[in-house]
C-alpha cells in the first residue's frame, strides 16, 4: 500500500505528517512536492519519505494525478491520500483500508461527520457551511447519499484507477476538481464506495489552515458536480 501527501510550502507541517504515518502498514510513503519554495521536500526526505517533485506549481489535482500514476507504476493495490498540512490523522489509515481489505469497497471516503462530537479545531465558519452544503449537492448529482465529499483523506483500489473509462488526465482537473471528480466517477462507474469515520483538525489561523482560496477554490470543487451532473464532461 502506498500513502501519498501533496505539499506546497508546508515545511513546518509535513514533518509531522511523515512522523505520524504508521510505517508498519504503509509500504511506500510518497510526498508530492507541488513546486515548494521552502524546505518541504528536504524535511520530508529527512523523515524517511520518498519525494516526487513536480518541478513547478502544477496544482493539487495535477500532483495527485502524478501520485496515482506512481502508485500504478509501483504495483500497489491501494493508494491512500492524506493532507500534507497535518490536518488529517495518518494513524487512522487503517479505518480507510479495512473496508477494502474486507472486500466491501473499492473506494473509501473519509468523513469527519460520522462521529458525534468530533473536534474540528479552528475550522472557519465558511468551511463548516461549505463542507455541509457540498455533500448535499453531491448526493443529488450521484443519487447516493454521502456525508462527506470535500475531504481528501481517502483510499482507492487500483482497479478504479486502472479503469479506462476514468480519465484523470483532463487539464481541467489540475486544481481541486480532481478529488470530487474521482469520487463521482467511481460511483457512476459502479464501484463500491463507502465512508469511514476520520478526523480533520484545523490548526490556528495564525499558522496557516489551507491553501484553498474561498471563491476560486470552492468553484473548483463545485465544477465537477455541474459538468458531470449535466453530462458535459466524463
Amino acid at each position: 500500500m502506498i500513502a501519498m501527501a501533496p505539499v506546497l510550502d508546508e515545511e513546518a507541517k509535513i514533518g509531522e505528517v511523515v512522523r505520524r504515518t504508521p510505517r508498519d502498514i504503509v509500504d511506500d510513503l510518497l510526498v508530492i512536492d507541488d513546486g515548494s519554495t521552502d524546505r518541504s521536500a528536504d524535511v520530508a526526505r529527512e523523515g524517511g519519505a520518498r519525494v516526487l517533485a513536480m518541478g513547478r506549481v502544477a496544482g493539487v489535482g495535477a500532483a495527485l494525478r502524478a501520485g496515482y500514476a506512481e502508485a500504478l507504476r509501483g504495483g500497489y493495490d491501494v493508494a491512500v491520500v492524506m493532507a500534507g498540512n497535518n490536518k488529517d490523522a495518518p494513524e487512522e489509515i487503517t479505518r480507510l483500508l479495512d473496508p477494502i481489505a474486507d472486500g466491501r469497497a473499492d473506494f473509501v471516503q473519509g468523513s469527519r461527520f460520522l462521529e458525534r462530537g468530533a473536534d474540528f479545531g479552528e475550522m472557519p465558519l465558511y468551511r463548516r457551511i461549505a463542507t455541509r452544503v457540498h455533500p448535499l449537492l453531491f448526493s443529488l448529482v450521484t443519487g447516493r447519499r454521502v456525508t462527506e465529499s470535500t475531504n481528501g483523506f481517502r483510499a482507492v483500489h487500483r482497479r478504479v484507477l486502472e479503469d479506462a473509462r476514468l480519465d484523470l488526465d483532463q487539464s481541467w482537473l489540475d486544481e481541486y476538481e480532481l478529488e470530487p471528480y474521482l469520487y463521482i466517477r467511481a460511483i457512476q462507474l459502479g464501484y463500491r464506495t463507502v465512508e469511514a469515520p476520520v478526523s480533520k483538525v484545523y490548526p490556528p489561523k495564525s499558522i496557516g489552515q489551507t491553501k484553498m482560496r474561498p471563491f476560486i477554490g470552492w468553484w473548483s470543487i463545485l465544477k465537477p458536480l455541474l459538468l458531470l451532473g449535466l453530462r458535459l464532461k466524463r
